[in-house]
């Protein structure tokens, strides 16, 4: 056990000598050694008395060479990704408790039996959390309370959904309060709004290693603002973040004054990478020159700008390389109910130059598909 080559007959006067009475292999321990349990207790008073200062360093046999990798499983990395990004961007990362109040567990969806604690410490802890958010708003109310009036907030934890040990989920909120900046000779102040929490969850969502080509689709719980918020999706159902501004009954509740943006992330719901390694394929450039078109198609103005670009998008994927909305008109002689949208579709060919049959081809492509996935009109 220690590594000591000690002869049998010093080992046995050791042992007589601290008062142990052996027979044969057997010692049998003195009253007064309560504290000898075992076989290794016997062992470590043959070392004690031989004089650990004797005991040579050997150093264990390596399994591998070199010195091992540090095993971080892939969500463990994005989870370090994601806040060495958010404070980048500028964010103080907050670690607040699992467990708030039922009140405020309600206003995000939770509060129910099912994450209702058996025995809390009080009243303010009788639930597991069901979102990020709350733990951050209420830190955001206490600085705010000592004057510390704009901030930025994230924290990365696991939120509950259930009772079950299966019924958690890992999560990347974060919150700006206030304004972007002092004022100064410049100009005034200018608060926080849904387009300063878009920038930053689509920073965070690159680091982790998100796809570059998701939808920001409308839909989210009632403590987002029903007109002012965006949810990230990696096709129709996949959601990966959601982004906005938050509900002012909520930020009253709460105790904070707003205004207040912020966004939530479902790392685990981040595809991984198909390939190992941090190699990626040469990118394939065409040296040909790439043509854009402008069109401009009236539809019912509950019509989402999403549905044109997808619908314009896949006229020619193979040509079609990126498609933007630039302009939208409401009102005028378009008549109530209706809106303008207008896009530009940039044509990349790989092979050859396009000629103008080329083109007109394609751009009645991109008319038929929007007409049929919107029902409006060419704009004339």
């Amino acid at each position: 056990l220690v590594g000591m080559d000690i002869p049998e007959s010093d080992q046995r006067q050791t042992l007589t000598r601290l008062g142990f009475r052996l027979e044969g292999n057997m010692a049998h321990v003195p009253s007064w050694r309560p504290d000898v349990q075992g076989e290794a207790d016997l062992v470590e008073e043959v070392a004690r008395i031989a004089s650990l200062t004797k005991l040579q360093g050997t150093p264990l046999p390596r399994m591998t060479d070199g010195i091992p990798k540090a095993v971080m499983t892939p969500q463990q990395r994005r989870q370090q990704m994601a806040r060495r990004t958010a404070a980048s961007l500028g964010y103080n990362e907050v670690v607040s408790y699992t467990f708030i109040d039922q009140a405020s567990a309600a206003l995000f969806g939770g509060g129910d039996d099912a994450t209702m604690l058996a025995n809390p410490i009080s009243s303010e802890m009788s639930h597991m959390r069901p979102a990020l958010l709350p733990g951050l708003l209420q830190a955001a109310a206490r600085n705010q309370a000592r004057g510390f009036m704009d901030l930025a907030l994230f924290e990365v934890g696991p939120a509950f959904h259930g009772g079950e040990p299966g019924e958690q989920h890992n999560l990347i909120t974060g919150i700006l309060v206030g304004n972007t900046g002092p004022k100064d000779v410049h100009g005034a102040a200018r608060g926080v709004d849904t387009f300063d929490a878009k920038a930053d969850i689509e920073a965070i969502l690159a680091a982790i290693g998100a796809p570059a080509k998701v939808q920001i689709l409308r839909g989210a719980q009632d403590w987002w603002h029903p007109g002012r918020h965006g949810k990230i999706c990696l096709g129709p159902k996949k959601v990966l973040g959601i982004f906005g501004e938050l509900h002012p009954k909520v930020i009253n509740a709460m105790g904070v004054k707003g205004p207040v943006v912020g966004f939530t992330i479902w790392p685990d719901e981040v595809p991984l990478p198909r390939k190992s390694g941090a190699t990626r394929a040469a990118l394939g450039q065409s040296d040909l020159q790439a043509v854009e078109r402008d069109f401009a198609f009236v539809v019912d103005a509950e019509v989402e700008a999403l549905t044109l670009v997808n619908a314009a998008s896949g006229a020619d994927k193979a040509l079609i390389t990126d498609v933007r909305i630039f302009d939208e008109f409401i009102g005028g002689s378009l008549g109530e109910g209706k809106k303008s949208l207008a896009l530009t579709v940039r044509l990349q060919p790989r092979d050859k130059t396009l000629k103008e049959k080329d083109i007109e081809a394609v751009s009645e492509k991109i008319i038929a598909k929007v007409t049929k996935a919107t029902g409006g009109t060419l704009r004339g």
